[in-house]
């Protein structure tokens, strides 16, 4: 049975004294969940979250990575540097890291290559524009990104990835699908992973939802059958507020 996720990406958010409650407090929960908690935080926030991190089950994620363990790529950050900070998870293929810095299903496959190579699980993000939704290609676009992103990798480390669906024109807008619509989608991208790699890994693999998460909607969302968990945004910020999604 898939063991739920909740996510909490800080994007570029945080410092050190709201790491340091905000992880404190959800040290102790994780302690009283079957729920996995990962946060994702800022670099700048890694070393502080790993040591609060310690001798609980709450997991640390990073937002993202480069495919080369190392060279002249100012501003960007490696895997080994990431391991050095215990990290767990990583974000891969935001749409924000789309939009923003040009990343591409070719670099989002390498990324995702690089992280199972090195032992950290990606979360893989995958979603469609308010165009393309109106447009009717909502699954051929997540079909695509899911099946570039995981193109020429090990059918051992697939189920080691989480794929989040996140339509982009619900990411920071206050709109949202319905459950239902969120399930559907996710249940498509079952059935590809299923196509592409097979039932059984298709079974073990989890699927986030992702877009304006918050504690008035989560339930509704995770309650559905294929939907494993959430990706969250801005309500990550708020401790009662994501920890209220946690207890879903």
């Amino acid at each position: 049975m898939r063991k739920p996720m909740i996510a909490g990406n800080w994007k570029m958010n945080g410092n050190k004294s709201l790491a340091s409650d905000m992880i404190t407090s959800l040290k102790e929960e994780s302690v009283k969940t079957d729920v996995e908690i990962v946060v994702c935080c800022p670099y700048t926030l890694l070393a502080l979250g790993s040591d609060l991190c310690q001798d609980s089950p709450l997991k640390l994620g990073a937002q993202n990575l480069h495919w080369e363990d190392n060279g002249a790529y100012t501003g960007e950050i490696s895997a080994e540097m990431l391991l050095e900070c215990n990290v767990d998870y990583v974000i891969i293929g935001h749409s924000e890291r789309r939009e923003y810095f040009n990343e591409t299903d070719n670099t989002v496959n390498k990324k995702v290559i690089k992280a199972l190579n090195s032992g950290i699980k990606p979360i893989l993000c995958v979603g469609e524009t308010l165009n393309e939704k109106d447009s009717g290609k909502t699954f051929s676009k997540v079909k695509g990104q899911v099946v570039a992103a995981l193109k020429d990798i090990d059918f051992n480390n697939i189920a080691s990835v989480t794929i989040a669906y996140e339509p982009i024109w619900a990411i920071g807008t206050g709109r949202t699908p319905t459950s239902k619509e969120a399930n559907e989608v996710i249940s498509f991208i079952r059935k590809t992973i299923s196509d592409e790699f097979g039932e059984e890994i298709s079974e073990e693999l989890r699927i986030l939802y992702g877009g304006s998460v918050n504690s008035s909607n989560a339930t509704d969302f995770l309650n559905e059958e294929d939907i494993d968990g959430a990706l969250v945004g801005g309500a990550s910020l708020k401790k009662e507020e994501f920890i209220a999604i946690v207890n879903f």
